[in-house]
Formats: structure tokens, sequence, C-alpha cells
């Protein structure tokens, strides 16, 4: 993989060897790693249109926002969160902090997946923090992260919400690149889901933890797993909290990849840990039938829910 990089003396060619980014300047070559990050704060603004949601962008590094898209009309703003270098290596930290004001409503994806590569022993991390005001709402949608053979990787996703405020996401993860000969057989990848005081799910995977990743009892041979979650700020009432369940139920038990010829090919539950957090849990071989059936299972809560016909973000298309 090459990129361009500018340094004071020129411009020098950014490239991946062996787990580490490489810099050829004449006849030095030295590794380095990245610290980027990003803030977007969304807030609700009286515009010529009504009332219209904008979003505010600062950043450091190689992390950026493309423009800020209203194909559901003002009151909704979708960004693309664009990391150029395609991936992280031994020390590389990305810290990205999304906040909505009240009343402001933000929906946030990326054009492509996450990779962590191969270490040379320091961890690479992604740290995501969103925090809501009262009745203001977040969807947060990025494609899987995948976690290569070797490397030594933790992402990570905390929520901050006020009474009224609410939220969809998902965290989608690939061990491996099985369709490619490419399976998870060394290093470690840890996951951290966490509205603090209210639900925590946190996940430390060892590659060579047989009895986790092949057991019937741990993930039964399935290389992705993918978490869905709609929490909430307060308490959610009998009635919506019922009408989660049952909706992402019914997605779930009707999805063809559920069950294939009597041979389940794709495992999936849906519970509520409490009354501020709904969860669907997803194991699958590979990731695009778990990411079909997040979709599926979002579409129809953002419908039931919020009241809001399907608008999948442009760049999913592309």
């Amino acid at each position: 993989m090459v990129w361009l990089d500018k340094f004071g003396w020129g411009f020098s060619i950014v490239h991946l060897q062996d787990g580490n980014r490489r810099t050829n300047t004449g006849d030095y070559t030295f590794s380095m790693t990245w610290h980027a990050s990003l803030r977007v704060d969304y807030s609700l603004r009286t515009s010529p249109e009504g009332e219209k949601t904008a979003a505010f962008f600062q950043h450091n590094g190689p992390l950026r926002v493309l423009q800020s898209l209203y194909p559901e009309g003002p009151a909704v703003c979708h960004n693309v969160v664009v990391h150029p270098p395609g991936g992280l290596v031994s020390g590389d930290i990305l810290d990205m902090r999304f906040s909505a004001g009240e009343g402001a409503h933000g929906l946030v994806t990326t054009p492509g997946a996450t990779r962590f590569y191969r270490s040379d022993g320091k961890p690479a991390m992604q740290r995501t923090s969103i925090s809501l005001d009262a009745d203001s709402r977040l969807e947060w949608l990025p494609f899987e992260s995948i976690a290569f053979n070797g490397c030594e990787a933790e992402n990570r996703l905390t929520l901050a919400l006020a009474a009224g405020a609410e939220m969809m996401g998902w965290d989608v993860t690939a061990l491996g690149l099985p369709a490619a000969r490419q399976p998870f057989t060394s290093g470690h990848f840890c996951q951290h889901l966490e509205l603090p005081g209210v639900w925590l799910e946190r996940a430390k995977i060892s590659a060579t933890d047989k009895i986790l990743l092949d057991s019937t009892a741990g993930m039964a041979g399935h290389r992705c797993f993918a978490t869905l979650f709609f929490a909430a700020g307060s308490a959610l009432d009998k009635i919506r909290r019922q009408m989660l369940l049952d909706v992402a139920r019914s997605v779930v038990s009707s999805h063809p990849l559920c069950v294939l010829g009597g041979v389940m090919e794709m495992a999936a539950g849906v519970t509520s840990p409490n009354k501020q957090v709904v969860v669907v849990r997803v194991l699958a071989p590979v990731v695009e039938p778990a990411m079909t059936l997040l979709r599926a299972v979002w579409l129809c809560w953002r419908q039931e829910l919020w009241n809001m016909k399907a608008s999948a973000p442009r760049v999913w298309s592309t």
C-alpha cells in the first residue's frame, strides 16, 4: 500500500512492510506511527429550509470528514469519516469524538473497513466516544473492522447519553481473511462497548484460544462477530422496548441466512440487558451475511421507533 506524506524537505513515499509503516527519504528508512484525532459536533440551527442539523469539524493527522449530506432533508446530517492510510499499524492511535446538541441528529459511516495490520508488539487502538445532549440522536454505522493475522489491537466505543437522547450503532469485527486463506492464527484483538454504569461488553480474543474460537460454547468456528444496539439516555417505556425486541426478532427469524437447508449458517440473538439498551448479536462465517442482517434490523428500528423512512448512506452503494 502506498501513500504520499509531506515532510519539511519534500514528499516521501510511505508503505506498509512487515506490519510497520516505513518512510524512505534518500538513504534513510525509519518506522513511524500516527496519532490522529477527529472531533465532530452536531447542533440544530435555524435555516431558510427550517431546522437544520449542522456539523462542525476539527481534525489532527490523517483523519477527515467528507462533505455533509442531507438526503433526508435538513434535519438529519450524514457524514463519512475517512482515514486515508486505510489501516492501523503498531502504535497507531485514532481518536474520534462525536457530540450532538439538543434536537440534533447525525448519521456517521465510513467508506470501507478499518484494518488492524500485523504488529511488531506495540498495540494499535481506535477510540470512539459519543456524547449526546437531551433529545438528540446519532447513528454510528461504520463498515467492519478487520483483525489481520498477527495484530495487537483494541477497538473501543464509549457512550454518554443525556436523558431523552437515543442512538443506534453497530460494531462488526472480522478475524483474519478466511476467503483469502489468511486466517487469524496469531495476535490479539480487544473489543470494548460501554455506556458507563449501564452496559458494558468487552471481548479479549487471542488467536490461540481454540475453545473460544471453535467450540460450540464460543464462536463455533465463525470468524465474524457483530453487535447492533439501540441505546437511550433514560429508561425506555415498556411498549417501545418490547417493540425493539419484537421487530429485531421478526427480522432475524425470517432472514434467509440464519437457517439454510436446515443447517445454521449464521447465529443471531436479541436481548435487552436493561431498560436502556436493546442488543442484537450475530456470529457468521464472514462479514457480508452479518452486515446484511444488521442493516435490515436497523432500517426496521428506524421506521418503527423514529418513524423515519429507510435512507441508507450513499457511500454504501459505491
